[in-house]
């Protein structure tokens, strides 16, 4: 089976915004352009939609339909899994599913080859499903608490039925294809997400003496963590990239050393990532794409070393190093690393980052998807 030919359906959970899982998919088409794309929800703008689909068709769910759906399509869960099972991809001969909760679930025949690319089983429903729980506050706290734990069950006995009708689970990183194993217990192979590494290019001037954090600010991220950490090192500057809910606590925990720039455009955000001393990621991700682009600037990364930055940063003491790991999200933890990396800067070169970030680049993942469906087909 040669991938320009292929008759493949591509399905993906849902298409709110044109953002990792959706650029995976974009990838995806272009993998195999004759592609048929199925999803839950599209909301995605005219241009969007253009540079994600190449052209090809976009089936949606009925609940698509719904009226004002954008607002409250997350909410519909068990309704999600019943309009996954509607879609008829049956003439297909082969379904890749771009999964992080629902679409993997998507029915197929005993003579198609269904490989599921798994972002991560739905956190929510299996690892994360008592923190989430636990943050639900407001008007009717236990009710709505009760509601969600008797969804998440019925959801999980859901996802643990569609399992077994994957025919290849394909991981984003090693750290989900543990809990592919823990969750489904089912092996994986690991085929890395694609990065835009050519839309990261090394500098053409100096390097500036900031460090630099970009993210949407949401408790996960603890960028107040971050800049709490950067205060309590006023010779350092760190410049602030993003929005989001927790901006009101970074502003709290900001010294003058602190710029805080909020949204920039693109070509402003790569003039920081080019410019800056390293990048700072402080989240426990699937796999973390951020930090990949400012190696692809020639920026080393100092990182929390598990999940997947573990796999996309390497570390001191490894050959060509491209960061250094902390090992707590605590201040304490973060300062011990900055300091490492002041005291070892002159071990990080801009060319050995960007080879490290080549290595997941787009073309590397097209090439490697190809060759896994074209083996097992």
């Amino acid at each position: 089976m040669t991938a320009s030919k292929a008759d493949v359906a591509i399905v993906h959970d849902w298409l709110p915004v044109l953002a990792g899982g959706e650029k995976v998919v974009q990838q995806m088409v272009q993998t195999f352009p004759n592609a048929s794309i199925y999803t839950l929800f599209d909301f995605l703008s005219e241009e969007d939609r253009a540079q994600l689909s190449q052209g090809r068709p976009i089936t949606v769910s009925r609940l698509n339909q719904l009226p004002g759906v954008q607002k409250y399509y997350r909410y519909l869960l068990l309704s999600c899994t019943r309009a996954i099972e509607e879609f008829d991809v049956t003439g297909h001969e082969v379904v890749l599913s771009s999964s992080a909760a629902l679409a993997k679930g998507v029915l197929t025949s005993p003579d198609q080859q269904h490989f599921a690319y798994v972002h991560s089983p739905a956190r929510y429903a299996w690892d994360l499903t008592h923190e989430y729980i636990n943050g639900i506050d407001g008007i009717a706290a236990a009710v709505k608490k009760a509601v969600a734990r008797r969804m998440m069950h019925k959801f999980r006995l859901w996802d643990m039925r569609t399992a077994p009708s994957v025919d290849h689970f394909i991981a984003n990183s090693e750290f989900i294809k543990k809990r592919i194993w823990k969750v489904y217990r089912r092996d994986a192979d690991v085929i890395y997400p694609p990065v835009n590494t050519d839309g990261f290019t090394l500098p053409e001037g100096e390097r500036q003496d900031h460090f630099l954090v970009t993210s949407r600010m949401v408790p996960y991220k603890h960028i107040p963590m971050i800049v709490a950490a950067f205060s309590q090192r006023p010779n350092l500057k760190l410049h602030v990239v993003g929005d989001g809910p927790e901006m009101p606590a970074v502003r709290a925990a900001a010294e003058s050393n602190v710029e805080i720039l909020g949204h920039v455009p693109f070509a402003d955000l790569k003039h920081q990532m080019q410019t800056a001393r390293a990048f700072v990621f402080a989240a426990k991700e699937d796999f973390g794409i951020v930090p990949v682009e400012a190696q692809a600037c020639g920026t080393p990364v100092i990182a929390l070393g598990h999940g997947g930055t573990a796999e996309t940063v390497r570390p001191l003491g490894q050959d060509k190093p491209t960061g250094v790991w902390f090992e707590e999200q605590t201040v304490e933890s973060l300062l011990g690393a900055l300091d490492t990396f002041v005291a070892e800067e002159t071990n990080f070169t801009p060319e050995t980052c960007r080879e490290n970030a080549l290595s997941f680049s787009q073309e590397r993942f097209r090439r490697a998807l190809a060759g896994y469906v074209a083996e097992r087909v």
